[in-house]
């Protein structure tokens, strides 16, 4: 007798900034939830419907007509097949926000995933994202979430696909800087995104060697980075790359913003203080500064092979709580494995740096020394073991 199918739809969106990873990603759900071997183990066929532009895509849809070519594209691993070659999303991305106050459209888009007949969503993004998905499982939505950000600042995950790339870019532009940096003996500040969390300036910075690196989570004194551009200059430097994120502020300061208003999710759009710090370090040292914002760049590009894995990782993850019923929750790496945490966890606060652990007040940079706790804890046992020995 032939086994009985079971036939479940599955929803697939993206939210937020593009970034690459996303195209991986959706190729690995697609791919995993279809496989037709694994089909014939679960018991159940899927549909897999890609949703265009995020929540925008789910909440304008005309269900009746399955709005073909509208806002729904059924997908198949055929189509999916190159995807994971390519950045940004092929599905497209918006901020819309269905929760925002000003403009509640909740029940609409409970409606049309209703109408739509999804059996589960599978939403991948960052924080806002993700908090829609947390809304939507609480109101009884069978969500799954994948951690996409290339700030790195959800909790409960050690990665968020686009991180990797988004670091690669601003290593290779700050490799380019560097020729006319030197050529000319100037400074150049280089600005990246980073609202809230430094990952992105600290870790880029290090990669790339970055004279001082600033961040959101230590405000930084101007009077300081001049001191330390003229120690650099004195110890012989040509020239200097000073790396700050877009949310840095000085000391007694605001972060800088660029135009008024604020997205559906309540975000301002920041930037200028690479402007500013630049004007400041060139009144203070008399030293030729300019300032580069690389801005969208990090955003843009095919992913590296690190988010091409990743990517697969957290899709097939993603695919597995589905079939395994485990909703409400987000894929997540964590000490070096996938696992899955409940969404409700990842909303709300943010990954941070830790100042303490991960920066260097005195050098504005990354810190000098890791072992330092294992090398004290190394002397406390030798201690003990020279009191017993005698």
């Amino acid at each position: 007798m032939a086994k009985t199918m079971k036939k479940q739809r599955i929803g697939l969106l993206t939210g937020g900034g593009d970034c690459a990873g996303l195209n991986p990603a959706m190729k690995w759900v697609v791919k995993t939830a279809m496989d037709e071997r694994l089909q014939w183990e679960r018991g159940v066929q899927y549909e897999v419907l890609g949703i265009r532009d995020g929540w925008k895509g789910l909440v304008r849809v005309e269900p009746t007509s399955m709005d073909i070519p509208g806002y729904i594209v059924p997908l198949n691993p055929e189509m999916v097949r190159t995807w994971d070659r390519y950045g940004g999303t092929f599905l497209g991305t918006s901020r819309t926000n269905p929760y925002n106050p000003q403009n509640d459209q909740s029940k609409t888009l409970l409606e049309n995933i209703e109408r739509l007949g999804l059996h589960a969503l599978i939403a991948i993004g960052g924080e806002d994202t993700q908090g829609v998905a947390c809304q939507l499982a609480k109101a009884g939505v069978n969500v799954v979430g994948i951690p996409k950000t290339i700030d790195k600042d959800l909790p409960g995950s050690d990665y968020t696909l686009g991180f990797e790339t988004a670091l690669n870019v601003i290593t290779e532009e700050v490799d380019r800087l560097r020729t006319t940096a030197g050529s000319h003996k100037r400074i150049f500040v280089v600005e990246t995104m980073g609202r809230h969390a430094g990952w992105l300036a600290l870790e880029g910075g290090e990669s790339c060697g970055a004279f001082v690196i600033l961040i959101p989570e230590h405000d930084f004194s101007v009077q300081k980075v001049c001191d330390l551009v003229e120690e650099g200059r004195r110890e012989g430097a040509r020239y200097e790359i000073i790396v700050v994120a877009e949310g840095a502020k000085p000391e007694g300061g605001q972060e800088f913003v660029t135009g008024v208003g604020v997205d559906s999710f309540g975000h301002k759009t920041l930037g200028g203080i690479g402007d500013y710090l630049a004007q400041e370090i060139r009144k203070g040292t008399r030293i030729d500064t300019r300032c580069v914002v690389l801005s969208h760049l990090q955003r843009g590009g095919a992913p590296c092979a690190y988010d091409r894995r990743m990517g697969r990782y957290f899709g097939i993850a993603a695919v597995d709580l589905v079939v395994n019923e485990s909703f409400g929750r987000m894929v997540s790496y964590r000490n070096g494995r996938i696992t899955a945490v409940p969404i409700e966890e990842v909303v709300g606060e943010l990954k941070l740096v830790n100042v303490k652990t991960e920066y260097d007040t005195d050098r504005y940079n990354g810190r000098r020394s890791i072992l330092d706790h294992f090398g004290r804890r190394l002397e406390e046992h030798a201690d003990q073991a020279a009191i017993r020995h005698g």
